[in-house]
């Protein structure tokens, strides 16, 4: 295997085992939402503006392990 090899496969696992959590749990973040609108719809806003911070800060932990897999990758 070469040098340019072993680089793509990491960086492709980087990204993979890093995407992994952040998707998880936004799926579970976002059940829950569903479920406490279901339960008192009345919090709609505030179950909605917190379920949005929460899915962004999910995403910018995705968004690390992409640029470690691009630093990975072209360095």
């Amino acid at each position: 295997m070469t040098d340019q090899g072993v680089r793509l496969l990491a960086s492709a696992i980087a990204i993979a085992i890093g995407a992994i959590g952040p998707a998880i749990g936004i799926g579970m973040l976002v059940s829950k939402a569903m479920e406490a609108l279901g339960r008192n719809p009345e919090a709609e806003g505030a179950v909605r503006n917190n379920m949005i911070l929460g899915i962004a800060f999910a995403e910018a932990i995705a968004i690390y392990a992409l640029v470690v897999a691009l630093i990975i990758k072209f360095v």
